[in-house]
C-alpha cells in the first residue's frame, strides 16, 4: 500500500521516516523544491552553508527526537552557547537575557517603569477583552510590552498588537508574564546557569542538514522521495486517493491508501476543489511572507555575534544573523549577514531587486549604529511566500472550519507548521511526524489518539 507525504520539510520527513523504517507501507514523499527541508533547508551562498533566516536545534527537544538526530548526525551536531543582542531603547543588551545587563544598560526610566508595572499588575482588574496586546500586558505590563513586545510583533506580523488573536500571544511568546520572564532572565545569569540554559545544537553544515539526514534515513528504509515535483491535485478513489502530480518531463500520477500532507493549508484545500466556503475560510487566513537579504562580505567575522534582534522603528529589518557564527565554518576571509525583512506579497518590499535590497540592508545596519560592512562581494536573495502564520482576530473560526472539513475527509491527514498553521519550532514539527505515522497502522488512522496529540500540539510555545 502506498502512503503520500506531501512536503519535505521536517514534520514530513519525520513521518516519511518512521512509516518507511517499518516496512509495511511504500512511501512516496512529494516535494516542490529542488531541496528538502523546506523553510528549515540550507543552501550555499558564497561558498557556506546557509539558512533561510536564524534557525537553531532547541535543548527543549524532547529525548527521542534529539537521540534520533544525534545518531543521525553523530559528531556533526555542535552544542552552541546563545550569543545574542537585542537593541532596546538606543542601546544594546544580551541575548539571553541577563540581570546584570538589564541592571546596567537599560536606562533608568524603562526599569523604573518595569519595576512599577509588576506592583500595579497585582492590583489590576481583569480585562475581558482577549487579543495579543491585552494577554501580554495583563502578564508583562505595559513598559516591556509597548517599548518592545507591541513594535517587534507590527514588525513581524504587520499588524497592530490590538488586532493579533490572543492565541497569537500564547504561542509566540513564551515569557508572556512577569515571572516567567523573572525565571528565565535569572537561568540565564552565569552563576547559576543550567546546563542547557542558554545553549542550542546546530549541525556543522547548517540548519538543513536535519532535513537532509531524515530525508536519508527515510530513503534507506525504502522511501521515495520526489524532488521538484509540485502536487496538482487529490482526487477520491475507491482505494483512497489518487495524486497527479508535475514532474519536470510531463505529469503522473499515482495512487495511495493515505496522504498525509504537510502543505500550507490554503494549497491542501484546492488540491482536494474543497466546497467554496471552505475555499473561502483558506482565503482569510492570513501569512506573512519574509524577504531573506544575504550580503557576503569580505572580511572574516563582522561581529561577534549569532543574531541581533531590531525591535526598533529605525529599520524594517528584524533580525540579523551571521551563520558563521552559529557552527564551525572554517570558510577563510569572509562571513555573511542574514537580514529578515517580513512583507506582505503586494508591498513592493516583494519585488525589489537584489542589488536595491542590499542597500537597504547596509542602511539597516547603519541605522542601528552597526558599522556598513565592507567590502560586500555578493548580494543574494531568497523570498519565502509563507514565513509566518497571522492570528488574526477571526482567525480561529476560519481555522476551525477547514480543520472539521479535513477530519471528516478519510485517509487525509494535516500536520506540520504549514499544515497546522501554527508556530512551532523543527522539533514540534518532527513530534508531529512521529505521532501522525504512529497513529496510521495497518492502514488505519487512529483518530482518538490523533486528536490526543492534536490537543498536546496546541499547547506548544515556540522557544526563542
Amino acid at each position: 500500500m502506498n502512503v503520500a507525504v506531501v512536503g519535505a520539510g521536517p514534520a514530513g520527513l519525520g513521518a516519511a521516516w518512521k512509516l518507511a523504517s517499518r516496512g509495511d507501507c511504500t512511501v512516496h514523499v512529494f516535494e516542490r523544491g529542488a531541496s528538502v527541508g523546506g523553510n528549515a533547508g540550507s543552501f550555499e551562498v558564497g561558498g557556506m552553508r546557509v539558512d533561510f533566516g536564524s534557525h537553531r536545534l532547541h535543548p527543549a527537544c524532547e529525548a527521542p527526537i534529539l537521540d534520533d538526530i544525534r545518531r543521525f548526525l553523530g559528531a556533526d551536531l555542535l552544542d552552541r552557547p546563545r550569543h545574542g543582542r537585542i537593541r532596546l531603547q538606543g542601546r544594546w543588551i544580551h541575548f539571553p537575557l541577563q540581570p546584570w545587563d538589564l541592571a546596567t544598560h537599560l536606562p533608568l526610566s524603562f526599569r523604573a517603569g518595569a519595576a512599577l508595572d509588576i506592583v500595579r499588575k497585582r492590583c489590576a482588574p481583569a480585562n475581558g477583552e482577549q487579543n495579543f496586546a491585552t494577554v501580554l500586558e495583563a502578564g508583562l505590563g505595559k513598559t516591556i510590552c509597548r517599548e518592545f513586545y507591541f513594535p517587534y510583533a507590527e514588525k513581524i506580523w504587520g499588524l497592530p498588537a490590538q488586532e493579533l488573536h490572543a492565541e497569537q500571544a500564547r504561542r509566540r511568546v513564551a515569557a508572556n508574564s512577569s515571572s516567567r520572564l523573572l525565571r528565565k532572565v535569572l537561568s540565564s545569569a552565569p552563576a547559576i546557569r543550567r546546563s542547557s540554559s542558554g545553549r542550542f545544537f546546530y549541525p556543522r553544515r547548517g540548519f538543513g542538514q536535519i532535513s537532509e539526514a531524515y530525508a536519508a534515513a527515510a530513503r534507506k528504509g525504502g522511501a521515495c522521495i520526489h524532488l521538484e515535483t509540485e502536487v496538482l491535485s487529490l482526487e477520491k478513489v475507491p482505494q483512497g486517493w489518487r495524486l497527479r502530480f508535475k514532474i519536470p518531463s510531463g505529469e503522473e500520477s499515482i495512487e495511495a491508501g493515505a496522504v498525509f500532507s504537510t502543505i500550507p493549508l490554503p494549497a491542501l484545500v484546492r488540491l482536494l476543489n474543497a466546497p467554496a466556503p471552505i475555499l473561502d475560510s483558506a482565503r482569510r487566513l492570513q501569512s506573512r511572507a519574509m524577504v531573506l537579504i544575504y550580503l557576503v562580505v569580505g572580511k572574516e567575522r563582522y561581529t561577534e555575534f549569532d543574531a541581533l534582534y531590531l525591535p526598533g522603528p529605525e529599520t524594517r529589518i528584524t533580525r540579523v544573523s551571521e551563520p558563521k557564527n552559529y557552527g564551525s565554518a572554517s570558510l577563510s576571509g569572509r562571513t555573511v549577514l542574514c537580514g529578515e525583512l517580513p512583507c506582505d506579497r503586494p508591498d513592493p518590499i516583494w519585488s525589489m531587486s537584489d542589488s536595491d535590497l542590499g542597500e537597504l540592508f547596509q542602511r539597516a545596519l547603519s541605522a542601528v549604529g552597526l558599522d556598513k560592512p565592507r567590502p560586500v562581494l555578493d548580494t543574494v536573495v531568497r523570498r519565502l511566500p509563507q514565513a509566518y502564520p497571522i492570528y488574526t482576530l477571526d482567525f480561529f473560526e476560519n481555522f476551525q472550519a477547514i480543520d472539521s472539513y479535513l477530519e471528516d475527509l478519510e485517509g487525509v491527514l494535516t500536520f506540520g507548521r504549514q499544515g497546522l498553521f501554527a508556530h512551532d519550532n523543527t522539533h514540534h514539527a518532527l513530534r508531529m511526524g512521529y505521532a501522525a505515522a504512529e497513529c496510521y497502522q495497518g492502514g488505519e488512522f487512529d483518530r482518538v489518539r490523533w486528536r490526543e496529540y492534536r490537543d498536546a500540539f496546541a499547547s506548544h510555545v515556540v522557544e526563542d
